[in-house]
């Protein structure tokens, strides 16, 4: 269990989750890590922890640089079990450190573990010395918990940032550059579909509190390091968290008969004529979460459903629950389907999107089976709506 030197004097110590393939109700197939940094100064300071189960992996790499019983500063910034977990059996290898955190990591950190620990709340903006180097806090609250924070190594110019910035990867590659650009964006781009998505604004003030930093590495509590490509992965941020889309259009629908498919297909059609790039995601077949990737940078967001017992199917419903939890904004939203007799489904869906505040195109209902005259329509009526 090796530490992975980041800076002089500065370690990953975190862990592994090689196994692992569902967190916070979205697929994670590359698994991930936790990720925790050790500090060698005067006062010997660790910045977060791991899952419970890696805290002895996460000892076993402290060990590799300094006994643990010999760190005296613990930053918690952030009190959710993926990062605090280890804090217990921490304390029992340290009993004498003490922990650093915000006001509400340590109401957190009291409710989650009840432990007698030594709490020092540290304010937003206040630095704590740690001999050669200091350490500055930034609260981040709700990105994505009210306790959130970061906090900045002047000397080294490294930012912590806590979940910000992170990738769900297990790897044995620590930094941004040791693996393919593709796969950690995409993950980068996963994480915070599914994770940050809902906190824009948030993320867009703690955006400008760290741009007046000077930044050489970005540090997550998940996934690699960022040293190589910090400008486009702030880039990404600053677009996301503003809501820029793609002229792209995200077709998800579930279909009995077959019938909603065909009229997805002609949506599709319609969308590629006007140059509208589309992803079909049939919810038989595609996790929400990924579905969710592409919701991130698309324009459009089309959902068809045929009608079950006077409603939408159950794929669809938990589609748009999650959907409207993660809240993308500045959208433009289509509702289909096809029905038997009673019909209720696409109106469902459209009152979901309606509620989301997307604009709407026209509404798309076909009873039975359509045929291909009205699939033409179908599709000539959306490319004249587009243009």
């Amino acid at each position: 269990m090796k530490p992975v030197q980041i800076a002089e004097n500065v370690y990953w110590v975190g862990g592994i989750d090689w196994d692992i393939r569902n967190f916070h109700g979205y697929l994670i197939p590359r698994g991930t890590t936790y990720n925790a940094y050790l500090i060698i100064d005067e006062k010997i300071t660790l910045i977060d922890t791991v899952k419970h189960y890696l805290a002895d992996e996460m000892l076993a790499r402290i060990s590799e640089v300094v006994d643990p019983s010999k760190i005296d500063y613990i930053v918690s910034n952030h009190v959710e079990m993926d990062h605090s977990g280890g804090l217990p059996r921490l304390m029992e290898a340290a009993p004498q450190a003490q922990i650093y955190t915000s006001l509400n990591g340590e109401k957190g950190l009291k409710a989650h573990y009840k432990g007698n620990w030594n709490y020092n709340v540290m304010k937003s903006g206040t630095t704590l010395s740690l001999g050669k180097r200091s350490l500055t806090f930034i609260h981040t609250p709700m990105v994505h918990w009210p306790d959130n924070m970061v906090c900045y190594l002047q000397e080294d110019k490294i930012l912590f940032s806590n979940d910000a910035f992170g990738q769900h990867i297990a790897t044995s590659e620590r930094f941004d550059d040791q693996l393919s650009a593709d796969i950690v964006m995409e993950e980068a781009a996963k994480y915070y579909a599914n994770i940050v998505l809902p906190y824009g604004k948030q993320v867009e003030k703690a955006l400008e509190l760290v741009s007046a930093l000077e930044i050489d590495t970005i540090a997550p509590s998940h996934g690699v390091i960022w040293r190589s490509k910090i400008k486009d992965i702030l880039s990404e941020y600053r677009k996301w968290s503003t809501d820029q889309t793609d002229d792209k259009a995200v077709i998800v629908y579930d279909s009995m008969w077959n019938s909603t498919e065909m009229i997805a297909y002609a949506i599709q059609n319609a969308m590629e004529e006007k140059g509208i790039t589309t992803r079909m995601r049939n919810l038989r077949t595609n996790h929400i979460s990924d579905i969710m990737t592409e919701v991130l940078t698309a324009k459009y967001i089309c959902v068809g459903s045929p009608t079950l017992n006077n409603n939408m199917l159950p794929t669809v419903a938990a589609f748009l629950t999650y959907l409207k939890g993660l809240a993308p904004k500045k959208r433009i939203g289509l509702a289909f389907g096809s029905y038997g007799w009673g019909g209720q489904s696409v109106g469902m869906v459209e009152d979901v999107l309606k509620s989301m505040n997307f604009d709407l195109l026209e509404q798309i209902r076909i009873q039975y089976i359509p045929d291909s005259d009205q699939l033409t329509e179908i599709t000539k009526k959306i490319a004249m709506t587009l243009k």
